[in-house]
This record gives structure tokens, sequence and C-alpha cells, in this order.
């Protein structure tokens, strides 16, 4: 049986992310009074873009939140009315230039499932074609990287970026 909500009390609230406190019923019986939820009203995607050399495209992003420059892969929000595919190659020509072909859904899931209901699915696709530049807000630089040279950022902890390690990860290790 699923633990159930008994209340909620909205702390605070906008387009982007919501943080809530909820009243939550146990199987057992146990009730909880103070269960911290952080809610998101869209879905994020991400996508693994390979060429045909088997390299995986990276884009170098500035994150303020952790003072740092990230490599990752392509990510972002599902807009509203939008289809996480439709998402994942718009988000990827916003970061990378590229065009894409053949996308495919890799995997689904939920990376704080104790405190949070953000989706995140993973896509994998082979670039097409660089149709323009990437956009600069967002991004520092891109670029291709082998198979082994990502493993080698892996095993020396030069990727910290959790849904750009799921999406590696599941690609290159369990190659989906």
């Amino acid at each position: 049986m699923i633990p159930k909500r008994l209340s909620r009390t909205a702390i605070y609230e906008n387009e982007w992310v919501n943080l809530y406190i909820d009243k939550v019923e146990y199987p057992n019986g146990h009730i909880l009074d103070k269960y911290h939820v952080v809610h998101f009203d869209q879905e994020s995607v991400s996508i693994v873009v390979q060429n045909e050399k088997g390299e995986v495209l990276l884009i170098k992003s500035n994150r303020y939140v952790t003072q740092s420059e990230e490599w990752e892969i392509p990510a972002g929000r599902v807009e509203e009315g939008e289809a996480a595919l439709s998402a994942a190659l718009r988000e990827t020509l916003e970061e990378t230039g590229y065009t894409v072909t053949s996308p495919r859904l890799i995997y689904r899931y939920h990376p704080m499932n104790g405190i949070s209901d953000k989706v995140i699915t993973v896509y994998k696709t082979t670039a097409l074609k660089k149709e323009r530049e990437y956009d600069p807000i967002e991004v520092a630089e891109t670029k291709w990287v082998s198979k082994e040279k990502v493993l080698e950022m892996l095993a020396h902890n030069e990727i910290h970026c959790g849904v750009s390690l799921m999406g590696l990860l599941l690609v290159l290790f369990c190659e989906l």
C-alpha cells in the first residue's frame, strides 16, 4: 500500500518549482504531520546525442547554483502542451545547434523520489546536421567526446550533473 496525503500546505509556488508540506498517513496508520514535497509542474528531458563514430556530444554549461562550469548532455524542461519528444528535439537544437535523426526513448525516472515528483525522460539520438550555433546564454561550449573519454571523465569525477550521469550511464554502460 502507498502512503496517503491527508492535507497539503503551500509554502512556495511558481511556474518552475513548488514547495509543500503534506500531512501523510502510512499504511500502518502512522501519521507524519510534516512531509516536505518539492513539486514540478513540468517534466524534463535529457538527450544523449551521438555521431556516426559513436562519439557523444557534450555541452559546457555555466551553473549559478553550484558556481561552476559543467560538462553535461542537452536537457531541459518540457513546456506546457509540448510532448517530451518534441522538447528533446527542441532542447538539442537550442543547446547544440544540431538536428537529429531516429530519437529513441531510453528511460523515464524520478531522480529524487523521496522528496520530489520530478520526472526525467531520457532519449538517445544521432546527430544529423549542424543547423545553427548553440544558444550562448545557456551553453559556453560544445564538444564531441569518444566513449573512452566519457568513461575517463566519469572515472575522474568530471561530470557532476545527475541528469547527465544517468543518461550517459544508461547509454554507455547498459547500451540501451
